[in-house]
């Protein structure tokens, strides 16, 4: 089935949009996941999809002049629904009158050598209508080669840094990640110019660090910190949970369990405990799970990032497992 339409309704099918569809009719498109789910999405906007960054920058330009408040969502694709949780806050925040604006961009420069950019998960198609059904105005998808022209050739050579929040966890696990992190929100600001910007706080400490980068950096930007979705076991959403196939999905809540186990033995005591002790504990639970192995585990004052020797309520739990060969990262405020 290509596209039929009754009265002033489209449904489409396997992934075909209708381009001539105008601003005001409804369409509906379903799509079958690996899993089997069928998942219908309603549409009510049109929506524009962007690749040129002069394109961007000259609509960026025109809605300041207009006076708009303009809210833009950061994503690497392959949208699920703590995607689109934060775009639905980019709504709310950006009002009847203002522009939602959605990146899609897999970013090179935040993966190391031997990371998985090349198997990062990537389904455009399935991104754009997920993106239409939340009402976004703009989905600003550059290609690599526009973002980091001549890099290949080593031509491009100026990035951004922030030199204390990410000396720890996810910065020593991952020496390079929050430069490349921190060096494609900083051009993404400049393109799209946003008056807010909306994270997730599963990547808690990536969160801060593009506040701390903002503040720095003077941009007329507010950061939003949206909460972590997750599923009814207690795993955090992420794009790359579609590499948790057979029973590593069941061993994948390890790190939810390990969050669980910590918020309890604080519960028991009205005094802080050891953060040592708390994380042989964690150490030992993720241990027991087979196909599991502990990066890292740290308890943090959650405005610092700076770690505590002695854990009480209020403090910020982060964790990093591997689970088969993907890497999941979780985080509570305890």
């Amino acid at each position: 089935m290509r596209c039929r339409r009754l009265l002033r309704f489209s449904f489409v099918d396997d992934w075909q949009l209708d381009s001539k569809k105008r601003e005001g009719w409804l369409a509906f498109a379903f799509f079958v996941e690996p899993a089997g789910q069928l998942h219908i999405v309603q549409h009510a906007f049109a929506m524009k999809i962007v690749r040129s960054i002069p394109a961007m920058q000259r609509l960026a330009t025109k809605w300041q002049r207009e006076g708009l408040r303009v809210s833009f969502v950061p994503t690497m694709g392959f949208l699920h629904a703590g995607h689109l949780s934060l775009i639905k806050r980019a709504g709310k925040l950006a009002g009847k009158d203002g522009k939602v604006v959605v990146s899609l961009f897999v970013n090179p420069t935040q993966f190391g050598p031997n990371e998985d950019f090349s198997r990062y998960p990537r389904d455009f198609k399935k991104d754009v209508i997920l993106c239409r059904s939340e009402g976004v105005d703009v989905l600003f998808a550059p290609t690599r080669e526009k973002m980091y022209p001549n890099n290949s050739g080593g031509e491009f050579s100026t990035y951004v840094a922030e030199d204390k929040l990410s000396r720890t966890m996810e910065g020593a696990s991952r020496p390079t990640h929050f430069r490349g992190v921190t060096t494609i929100v900083c051009k993404l600001f400049n393109i799209v110019r946003p008056t807010v910007a909306v994270f997730g706080a599963k990547d808690f400490q990536q969160a801060a660090i593009v506040k701390r980068m903002a503040r720095d950096l003077n941009f007329p930007i507010k950061i939003v910190i949206a909460p972590i979705h997750r599923e009814p076991d207690g795993l955090a959403m992420s794009s790359r949970n579609q590499f948790l196939t057979g029973d590593l999905r069941s061993q994948s809540v390890i790190l939810w369990e390990c969050i669980q186990y910590v918020r309890r033995r604080l519960g028991e005591t009205a005094k802080p405990l050891p953060a040592a002790r708390l994380k042989r504990a964690v150490e030992q639970l993720v241990e027991k799970v087979r196909a599991a192995r502990l990066d890292y585990v740290e308890f943090f004052d959650p405005e610092s990032l700076i770690a505590v020797r002695r854990v009480s309520r209020g403090t910020q739990m982060a964790l990093a497992v591997f689970v088969g060969n993907t890497r999941l990262i979780d985080n509570c405020r305890l």
